[in-house]
């Protein structure tokens, strides 16, 4: 299929068919980000949730000056919890800092666990230090997938100071929580992660033990001396 010329795809995010919109958007791929976000904008109260949860995402990855007000005026102000997830998710993809404040306070004020889900997920991806606080205590959460996304999280932060606190899931009964510690451990290391990987590589759940296969792969390519 021949690719659309911004006309086109503006005319087709008008469509009253909402394939068309998603459609519409898939086709921003390839357009840069400051022609992309204008025409973005247009479905980004879409009638239809899975047209703005498109769009939202888009936003994420076409970045302007406009992309992250608008991004925190979603996470801030949506009466719609989903809307709000993917707008913290987002705020993720975006890699700005500025997110690290409004990310934090949707983890501890939200009240649906899938924004704070999406909250925790996000600030791995932002790669902030000063996440691991917010982290730690997410780790306390009855929510099996919060647990789940505060280790990762917490790898993704290189936060080595929290291992003691993610080794306590080395036998969780939920095999992803110990996948996800057993893929944090690769970024942080030490020989507490190491023995705890060589733990985990035994694990009767193959996708455990792979992770952990690879994450020692990781920790020995990490501290193989230079030339």
């Amino acid at each position: 299929m021949s690719q659309l010329s911004l006309p086109q795809i503006a005319e087709q995010l008008e469509s009253p068919n909402s394939r068309d919109r998603m459609l519409a958007l898939a086709a921003l791929r390839p357009v840069p980000a400051q022609d992309a976000v204008p025409l973005i904008k247009k479905v980004l109260y879409d009638q239809i949730l899975p047209v703005r949860s498109m769009a939202i995402f888009a936003l994420g990855i076409k970045v302007t000056e406009e992309s992250y007000p608008l991004l925190v005026k979603l996470l801030e102000t949506d009466p719609d919890y989903g809307i709000r997830a993917d707008a913290a998710g987002a705020l993720g993809y975006l890699e700005d800092e500025r997110a690290f404040e409004p990310l934090v306070r949707a983890f501890y004020e939200d009240t649906q666990w899938l924004v704070r889900f999406s909250a925790a997920v996000a600030l791995g991806n932002l790669g902030d230090p000063r996440a691991q606080e917010v982290l730690l205590l997410a780790l306390q959460s009855e929510e099996v997938v919060i647990q789940q996304a505060a280790i990762a999280a917490l790898g993704e932060i290189k936060a080595i100071e929290a291992v003691d606190e993610i080794l306590a899931f080395a036998d969780s009964d939920d095999w992803l929580v110990r996948q996800r510690l057993a893929e944090a451990l690769g970024n942080l290391p030490g020989e507490k992660s190491r023995s705890a990987l060589n733990f985990l590589r035994k694990d009767d759940h193959p996708q455990v033990a792979s992770a952990a296969q690879i994450a020692l792969v990781r920790l020995d390519e990490a501290t193989e001396p230079l030339g």
